[in-house]
């Protein structure tokens, strides 16, 4: 596990009407403040990434769907400098990711269905902390596949 980022299992609760779905209180211990939500959509192979960010954390859960969501730690500091960390979450896993800034991460859509992705940040977007790399030509050792094995 990197250091710094946090899994942590929802909870969903399920009755005759539906679901619902929890995502962060003010009270958990990752939250420290409100910037902003945001959804957006990943289809089936599709990669979205890398991005990093300097100051903002990140809150993500997938409502509907599968990724695979994968983080690099480039923070020369951390006990955890280089490592990889992977995590499929969303349907068949749900939990939320916390990612402190620092650490590069991305996601690919799994499965047969275009996923829905909520994050919820710490900060307002601001475009001069996030920073991006080509998903697949990049100095991350890491090959976006669907492992089969």
């Amino acid at each position: 596990m990197i250091q710094g980022v946090v899994i942590t299992p929802m909870k969903k609760i399920c009755d005759d009407r539906g679901r619902i779905m929890h995502i962060v209180k003010s009270s958990d211990d990752v939250f420290t403040q409100f910037g902003e939500v945001y959804c957006s959509t990943v289809y089936p192979g599709i990669v979205k990434g890398w991005h990093i960010h300097d100051k903002m954390t990140l809150n993500y859960v997938v409502l509907k769907g599968m990724i695979k969501f994968v983080l690099f730690d480039d923070r020369k500091e951390s006990p955890t400098y280089q490592q990889i960390q992977e995590v499929c979450l969303g349907d068949h896993n749900y939990v939320r990711v916390t990612v402190p800034p620092g650490v590069w991460n991305g996601f690919m859509g799994l499965g047969t269905e275009e996923a829905l992705v909520i994050n919820l940040t710490d900060i307002p977007h601001d475009p001069t902390e996030i920073h991006r790399l080509d998903p697949h030509e990049n100095h991350i050792p890491y090959a976006w596949a669907v492992k089969d094995r």
